[in-house]
């Protein structure tokens, strides 16, 4: 993000015919491409309750939800967060090279919140696509909106197809997906959003736009245990509440799956590289997404450790920032605040 001193100037009248000119933080436009999901859920009310950002609009997705059913909710958490007229554009409901996408019911719930089963919302979503509002707002303001891009990129990929120039035009791209040289959530070789649609990842990867990745390398080492949610639920938390209840489902398939007792923060984890991206080191390569065969969906960094006597398929494509480190305290102070935010 850029400097938060940086805003818009105003003319302040003082006493007589003193006159000042002050500053007014400018907030960062973003576009959340989503498929709540409980830590998307999370990670969108955290979103809206971020004084540095400016939430333009929702694009949905499938992944850990059918792409009717992310709407849905993507429509209710707007109305949650207190800004129901915030666009909500559905997306595309299979990958690009087609079929029915196979969605982790067992992780978030067949209504993607944890089973929860809320009352649907009152809002509507828009008429254009996902990939129609991502090319027509981006354009309208180039240079000007970053996206964060949750769940599998077929959106983006959409987008990128629809107008050539999309990628020298958006600010930048945060992205939560891959493994970078770890074992993968979908299986040993592949993470969950980047195997949903390997395809549009690697198209995204390779488009030339300001990207930063962040794999589940990275967010694995953040987690909220029992005694975090506990804290969280006996807060005042305008919805530590709702969290709290929706996370319940998650942290249970936690403890069966990976013997975590409390929960992974994958998608706040990434949320905080567009806000803090001081709390996280980068390295920078050109990333490229294997789409057949047993390692589908598997990313594999070009480190630049070599100089390469051969053309291969990473040659000729921009560089993106993969995050490296993270400081895991300094991130869970602050998704703690966030979310404890009365």
């Amino acid at each position: 993000m850029g400097d938060p001193t940086e805003g818009v100037e105003r003319e302040c009248s003082g006493g007589g015919n003193d006159k000042r000119i002050i500053s007014l933080p400018v907030k960062e436009k973003v576009i959340i491409d989503t498929d709540p999901g409980i830590d998307d859920a999370m990670t969108i009310l955290m979103a809206f309750e971020s004084p540095e950002l400016e939430i333009v609009g929702i694009t949905t997705v499938f992944g850990n939800a059918f792409t009717d059913v992310a709407t849905r909710n993507g429509l209710l958490l707007c109305e949650m967060a207190g800004y129901p007229n915030v666009p909500v554009a559905e997306g595309h409901h299979e990958p690009l090279k087609g079929g029915k996408p196979k969605i982790p019911e067992f992780i978030h719930g067949s209504d993607g919140l944890g089973n929860m089963f809320l009352p649907f919302p009152n809002g509507k979503k828009i008429e254009k696509t996902a990939s129609e509002f991502l090319v027509e707002t981006v354009s309208q303001n180039p240079g000007g909106i970053s996206i964060l891009a949750l769940g599998p990129l077929t959106n983006l990929a959409l987008a990128i197809k629809r107008d050539s120039s999309f990628a020298s035009k958006v600010k930048k791209i945060v992205i939560l997906g891959g493994a970078f040289f770890s074992s993968g959530n979908i299986n040993p070789a592949a993470e969950a959003n980047v195997y949903g649609d390997p395809e549009a990842a690697d198209i995204v990867f390779t488009c030339g736009a300001d990207i930063i990745v962040v794999g589940i390398n990275i967010t694995t080492q953040v987690q909220l245990l029992d005694s975090q949610l506990q804290l969280l639920r006996s807060s005042k938390g305008k919805h530590a509440q709702f969290i709290s209840d929706s996370c319940r489902f998650y942290r249970d398939w936690h403890v069966q799956s990976d013997g975590v007792y409390g929960i992974f923060l994958h998608d706040p984890v990434s949320f905080m590289a567009l806000v803090r991206p001081d709390l996280f080191t980068f390295k920078k390569g050109v990333v490229r997404v294997e789409t057949q065969g047993i390692c589908t969906g598997h990313t594999i960094m070009d480190q630049g450790l070599k100089i390469w006597n051969s053309s291969h398929p990473w040659i000729g494509y921009s560089p993106i920032s993969v995050a490296w480190t993270v400081d895991v305290p300094a991130v869970i102070e602050f998704i703690m605040e966030r979310l404890m935010k009365s």
